[in-house]
Formats: C-alpha cells, sequence, structure tokens
C-alpha cells in the first residue's frame, strides 16, 4: 500500500527545555502527521549519545536518551517542582546545546529520583522484565560515573576485563547510582511507549534507526568483547569505516569495532546477540532502517591506528544466514528498510533482493549528469522507499548552494520547474509520485529550509545533531499543502 511520512528528530523538536523531548510538543507534532496525511514518522535513534553528540555513537544500543524524558510530565507526576527546572539553563536557545545539558539535565533528575517510590510496581515490573540489557547498562553507567567519564577502556584493568569479584564489589559500592540509572530507563521507557501508543492510535507508525556498528565505548562492547574482533588485551584489530571515494580521498574512519561473525556464527544459539537486538528494535519502533545495510554483506575494516582509511580491505559478512535467522524469529516477515547507500557492488545488489527488504532512494543523488542514475524518478520499482534526501545529506537548499551548476540545471529540467527556490517542493512532488511504495521528505524540506537545518555532515564534528525547529513550523497550513499532494498521488491510505 502506498503511504508517505516525514523525517525528523527527537531532538529536533521544539521545547523549552533545551532539546526536543518525549511530551506535549511530540504528541502535537503526531496530530500534525495525521492532519497532513502522513502515516510515517522516522526519527534517530534514541540511545544517549556518546563521543561527537552522535545518536550512531552512544553507550548502548539498548538504552534510552534520558535527556529526551520531559521534564512537565515529572512535574505532574509529583516527582519535580517546577522551579526546580524552568529556571535551568538548558542552553534553550534555536540549536541543541549538548554541553549544556550534560551540566545540568542529570542535575535535575536526580531530584525527581530522590522523590520517587522505590517499591513501586510498574517500576519493579520494568526492571525485572528489562533485566537481559539493563542489570550491564547500569553498572557499566555508574562504573564511568565512578570513573570521572572515562571510557571503559581506561579504567582500573579489574574493571576493564570485568574481573567478577571486583564487579560485585562495585555492584554493592554504587548500589545507590545504578538505581538512579535504571530510573532514569524507566521513565525514558514510560514516556516513550506512551508516545508510540498515540501515534499508533492516530494511525501514525514509527520508523526507527538501528546504526549496524555499536560505538567502541559501550556497554555492548565491554560486555560482550568475545563478539568483537579484538586482541587478547581486548584492543581492536581492525576498525569499521568506508573506503575513499570522489567525496572522500582519505575514505571515512568511524572508529568502531567490527564484529567476529565467525563467533558469533558458531555460538550454541547461532548470531543470538544480533537476533535479540532486532527483536528489540521491533519492539521499540514499527519498522526498522539499518544503517549501513551492505555491511552485512560485506565490510570495510582498518588497521587500528592508521591515520586514514585508505589501506583498508574488504571482508565478508554474515549475508543471507543472519537474515534468515531473523526471518525466522519473526514469522518470515520483517518489517526492516535497508540503507543501500554507498560503495555498491552486484553482490550487495543480489543480498537485497534476496532478503526482500526495500533499498533506498535519494533524489537528490540522482541528477549527476554523467550517468543515468538509479535514484531518478523513472528507475524506481515499488519495493523501495524515496528520499528527498536524509539526515547525512543537506536540505535541498542547500544542495542546491553546493552541486554543480549542470546538476542544478538537469535537475529544473526533470522536475519541471523553473526557479531554484521552486526545487523543494518540486522534489517532495517527485517522491509522492514516485512508484515506489513508501514516500519520506524530512521535515526541513517541507519548510524550504537550507543548509541552517542539515542534521549531520559526515566525518565532522561540531556541529551536527543540533537543529531545532520552532512550534510556529508545525501549521495547519504546512499540513493541509502536505495532505493535497499525499491525496493527488494515492498515499493517504
Amino acid at each position: 500500500m502506498r503511504a508517505s511520512g516525514i523525517l525528523l528528530p527527537i531532538f529536533s523538536l521544539p521545547s523549552p527545555y533545551g532539546i526536543g523531548n518525549l511530551g506535549k510538543e511530540a504528541f502535537s507534532f503526531v496530530d500534525f502527521l495525521k492532519k497532513a496525511g502522513q502515516r510515517y514518522w522516522q526519527i534517530l535513534p534514541l540511545n544517549p549519545t556518546n563521543f561527537g553528540d552522535s545518536p550512531y555513537q552512544s553507550f548502548s544500543s539498548s538504552a534510552g536518551n534520558p535527556y529526551f524524558i520531559d521534564l512537565d510530565t515529572l512535574c505532574q507526576e509529583g516527582l519535580l517542582k517546577a522551579e526546580e527546572y524552568v529556571t535551568v539553563n538548558f542552553g534553550d536557545g534555536e540549536e541543541v546545546n549538548y554541553e549544556k545539558l550534560y551540566q545540568h539535565r542529570l542535575a535535575v533528575l536526580r531530584k525527581a529520583f530522590a522523590r520517587f517510590d522505590k517499591a513501586d510496581q510498574e517500576y519493579n515490573r520494568f526492571c525485572r522484565e528489562e533485566t537481559d540489557w539493563l542489570e550491564e547498562y547500569v553498572l557499566f553507567m555508574a562504573l564511568k560515573e565512578a570513573n570521572s567519564g572515562k571510557s571503559w577502556r581506561e579504567w582500573p584493568k579489574p574493571l576493564m576485563f570485568r574481573q567478577a569479584n571486583v564487579l560485585a564489589d562495585m555492584r554493592q559500592q554504587l548500589a545507590d547510582t545504578m538505581e538512579f540509572y535504571r530510573f532514569l530507563q524507566f521513565l525514558f521507557y514510560r514516556q516513550w511507549f506512551h508516545l508510540k501508543a498515540y501515534a499508533n492510535e492516530q494511525g501514525v507508525r514509527i520508523i526507527g534507526d538501528m546504526p549496524i556498528y555499536v560505538a567502541d565505548d559501550s556497554v555492548d562492547v565491554w560486555a560482550n568483547t568475545q563478539l568483537f574482533d579484538l586482541d587478547e588485551q581486548l584492543v581492536s584489530r581492525v576498525v569499521a569505516g568506508c573506503p575513499p571515494d570522489a567525496f572522500c580521498p582519505d575514505g571515512q574512519l568511524w572508529g568502531m569495532p567490527v564484529y567476529d561473525w565467525q563467533y558469533m556464527r558458531e555460538e550454541t544459539e547461532p548470531y543470538q546477540w544480533w537476533r535479540q537486538r532486532v527483536k528489540r528494535a521491533l519492539q521499540i519502533y514499527d519498522v526498522v532502517r539499518i544503517d549501513h545495510f551492505r555491511g552485512l554483506e560485506s565490510f570495510f575494516c582498518i588497521p587500528y591506528g592508521a591515520e586514514t582509511a585508505k589501506t583498508g580491505v574488504w571482508r565478508k559478512g554474515p549475508g543471507m544466514e543472519l537474515i534468515r535467522h531473523l526471518k525466522t524469529d519473526h514469522g518470515g516477515k520483517l518489517p526492516i528498510i535497508a540503507e543501500d547507500l554507498g560503495f555498491m557492488t552486484q553482490a550487495v545488489r543480489e543480498l537485497l533482493a534476496e532478503s526482500g527488504f526495500p533499498g533506498m532512494k535519494i533524489l537528490q543523488f540522482a541528477f549527476d549528469t554523467h550517468e543515468e542514475s538509479e535514484y531518478l524518478l523513472h528507475n524506481h520499482t515499488r519495493n523501495c522507499v524515496v528520499y528527498t534526501g536524509t539526515h547525512d545529506n543537506d536540505t535541498v537548499l542547500g544542495w542546491v548552494a553546493t552541486a554543480s551548476t549542470g546538476e542544478v540545471a538537469y535537475a529544473k529540467q526533470y522536475l519541471g520547474v523553473d526557479k531554484t527556490e521552486e526545487l523543494p517542493w518540486a522534489m517532495i512532488r517527485a517522491a509522492m509520485m514516485s512508484t515506489a511504495d513508501l514516500a519520506i521528505v524530512p521535515l526541513a524540506d517541507c519548510l524550504e529550509l537550507g543548509s541552517e537545518a542539515r542534521i549531520n555532515t559526515p566525518s565532522t564534528l561540531g556541529n551536527n545533531w543540533r537543529w531545532r525547529i520552532g512550534a510556529e513550523d508545525i501549521s495547519d497550513k504546512l499540513a493541509a499543502a502536505l495532505r493535497r499532494m499525499t491525496a493527488l498521488y494515492s498515499r493517504l491510505g
């Protein structure tokens, strides 16, 4: 069935407290989506941010970001007093200020923790049901706090190597801190599932994003070192990245450890960690986009310590063997979108086809005048998801400012417009018109914004994951315009 949706991260929502959250503004955005005839809301990973404030570099692939906990809701529940947070400087400007959040947000949440009844039945049920990931996570975060926030690789050796008797002692010493981090996860997931239930009731499904790799400084690696390609001293032999190309002559050096796929394959339950990860993601979201899907066919790995990605090599991934296990776990069907961008080979195309997952078509990539692009509208298939751009792209108007004259001229001619400023909605129209079953449009393109609204510039640090909208941007006028176009191209359902 044809449908459409909007891409907007949670952190980009309006809020008076420094960052978008799971409060009333999120519910209002769901209402906007319903008015606009949109049946999907695509977000970015919900996990706590780590290096570079990136949701793709997290302390945990299972935990939720405590910055997204709505403080007004806690006030209504009697866990906070308004004067304890409304005057706090969370960096309440037009962009997210992660430094201010780091300085003040957890201090406010500790006040709510002090008032919370630890005997609460809902809380204790949550802790029991989520113990598989929760207990390792809260210990990890408590140990980070006790070690001044340092990476687990800089902890004392007994902690780094998880010496059992030392960890048992630390669980006793850090019991209160661990309880605080349990409390944060309880709040986050209570608020998240309330929002998700509301969205689903309004006919809106959530598309979540699952990075293929996990951060080196994460509980995922520290608690499961055997699953990664590490040496006896737990140092990565190789790290993840991308090979050099026309956009990045040195390649991309991501730095995350790569999986030991052979070890995972030979476990009593093959690929158990990955299967549990996907199962959890499908509990949190309605649809999951697997970032860097091509890494399941083969993955690029770079010697640890290399300064660039030039010396990297390709290694085979688990391919359909893993996907078959995932499908078996979920009755043969998986609501997964494969991010099949980047360096594509025939083997990757064959894996995508055999998986049955829809791939992605990015309209900004369509107008390279040197070749007949698979991203051009007339080359789309039904089993794909079309985007004007993603969180890693500039906005349409930002793209126009940096693309070649030939590309922009081709785009205008192909899309049937004369003026550059008409291109954002011309691309939106093209996405809606596409034969693709699903069309997703970043909200910034609907608002006709330039590079100031770009969410992320890959391989850069310091200015990403900060863009926010104002409450005035979510208007009935915009909803009506989107709904008309959605209806015109039979995506209302």
